[in-house]
């Protein structure tokens, strides 16, 4: 199963719209996971369309139309696999330890906010990933996203994708 994993895309404030490396990866997604900050319903409708499945919260960007659509928390049961799915997680010091109290009965929690790319596992076995932003880079070297791959129910080729400056 082919997880294609996004956060904090921002459209149209900070990008008119999706990179095409990224467009181009839903197609050979199973599931489609995006943490939050979307900022308009064109991009929540865009994935809906295309995607097999989409896994998607609000963020602390997102308005009342975003809020009526979108959980705060997502869970999803994936090849094996618990899944959760938040925009914020606090402060990255402490992350693990707080998620993992948190979370305890998650094996992968997919986090944005910061738009810093993040991949950690708890003492607990707690996975957590944070695929950075496709449209805003902020203090990072580039704009990313995350694909990843479950094969019996083990999280594998999971891989941050940089994307070229637009």
């Amino acid at each position: 199963m082919r997880l294609l994993l996004m956060a904090d895309t921002h459209v149209p404030k900070r990008a008119k719209r999706l990179p095409a490396p990224l467009l181009d990866e839903l197609p050979r997604a199973d599931v489609v996971f995006h943490a939050g900050d979307w900022i308009d319903t064109a991009t929540l409708d865009l994935l809906e369309s295309r995607s097999r499945r989409l896994v998607g919260v609000y963020g602390n960007n997102d308005g009342p139309a975003l809020r009526a659509r979108l959980p705060e928390i997502a869970y999803a049961d994936l090849g094996g696999l618990r899944f959760g799915v938040i925009h914020e997680t606090g402060a990255a010091q402490g992350r693990e330890k707080r998620c993992a109290a948190r979370f305890p009965d998650l094996d992968v929690l997919v986090f944005g906010h910061s738009h810093i790319p993040w991949d950690t596992t708890a003492p607990t076995g707690l996975r957590l990933l944070n695929p950075g932003s496709p449209t805003d880079r902020r203090r990072q070297p580039h704009c990313t996203y995350l694909t990843a791959v479950i094969e019996r129910g083990h999280l594998t080729e999971v891989e941050l994708h940089r994307l070229p400056p637009r």
